[in-house]
């Protein structure tokens, strides 16, 4: 078995405000290089810059399910996901709105090429991890089910959620068959040798370019603290465009909280298919494949999701 570190990434990011204290905005970290824009937001303190009256802490949140109940818990104001797994949240009348994109990734599942070759060669008795059911990474696998074997929840039986560390560490060790990832995982399944491969594209699931991750944020918040919320965006947007402009430096701050070689860090974000961008790419159409097959039930548009600023 070819040998790779896996390594705890801590960089996906969900932003809410104390209830008790107006002046103290946490920070809950995650897994993955979607969420490098937030880092990098963090490291240069951009946030601060435009609210210095606040005090910003990062902690620690699980997954898509620990978001949905710590904002109906009212503790979070606003955080990043799929865009699935915010619309099966307004779906269900969570009362949150899409605000903003973050980032287009390459993502896809990846497999051992000698057992599975191709996507037509993956059976329902194979053991596939990911996130979790109704992450992207499901009805990525959904979709391509749906036009390729024509049964979108062929896969269901066969779903195990693993964060990405443990689904690769699952890969590497045969624990699972398959593994719908992202990046770095990706990068480092395919690169590190033992004849692991992506069978299938997230383009190639999707039928063209979306949102990996994007932000959301509580409609209370946005009611009460819209000021914030700009701030936010804003210092967001520099983020991204910071990324863009100043990429070797970005490298240098990722490969330290990463541990992972500056240039391996440089190489996958600016890897073909990586971008890092505010625009909101492919809502449409998961709520169109989402409604078909009855992820979505309450006939949700894309104007019931989208925060008015960003409504046509």
């Amino acid at each position: 078995m070819r040998k790779l570190v896996v390594i705890t990434l801590t960089l996906s990011v969900f932003l809410f405000v104390s209830c008790s204290d107006d002046k103290s905005v946490t920070i809950a970290e995650q897994y993955g290089l979607a969420y490098a824009p937030l880092q990098i937001m963090r490291e240069k303190a951009f946030f601060e810059e435009l609210e210095p009256d606040f005090e910003v802490k990062w902690v620690k949140l699980g997954n898509t399910a620990a978001i949905r109940e710590a904002v109906l818990a009212g503790e979070v104001d606003a955080g990043f996901l799929g865009i699935p797994p915010l619309l099966i949240g307004a779906d269900k009348g969570m009362d949150w709105k899409l605000i903003s994109g973050l980032s287009v990734c390459p993502v896809g599942l990846v497999a051992e090429s000698s057992e599975i070759p191709d996507f037509g060669s993956l059976r329902k008795d194979h053991r596939i991890a990911l996130p979790q059911p109704g992450s992207i990474q499901h009805i990525l696998l959904s979709m391509a089910a749906e036009r390729e074997r024509g049964d979108p929840a062929l896969f269901d039986g066969s779903l195990v959620t693993m964060k990405h560390p443990d689904g690769m560490m699952a890969l590497l060790s045969g624990a699972v068959d398959a593994h719908f990832t992202s990046p770095p995982y990706i990068f480092m399944e395919n690169e590190g040798g033992g004849g692991y491969e992506t069978v299938l594209g997230g383009t190639e699931a999707f039928g063209g370019e979306f949102s990996f991750i994007v932000a959301m944020a509580d409609g209370a918040f946005i009611k009460d603290r819209p000021e914030l919320l700009n701030s936010f965006l804003t210092a967001l947007e520099r983020a991204v465009d910071f990324i863009g402009a100043r990429p070797e430096e970005c490298a240098r701050i990722l490969a330290g909280i990463y541990e992972l070689p500056q240039e391996d860090i440089l190489r996958y974000i600016t890897y073909p298919g990586m971008k890092y961008t505010t625009e909101i790419k492919g809502l449409g159409r998961f709520i169109e494949f989402m409604t078909e097959n009855n992820y979505l039930s309450s006939g949700l548009t894309e104007s019931d999701v989208l925060y008015e600023g960003l409504r046509d």
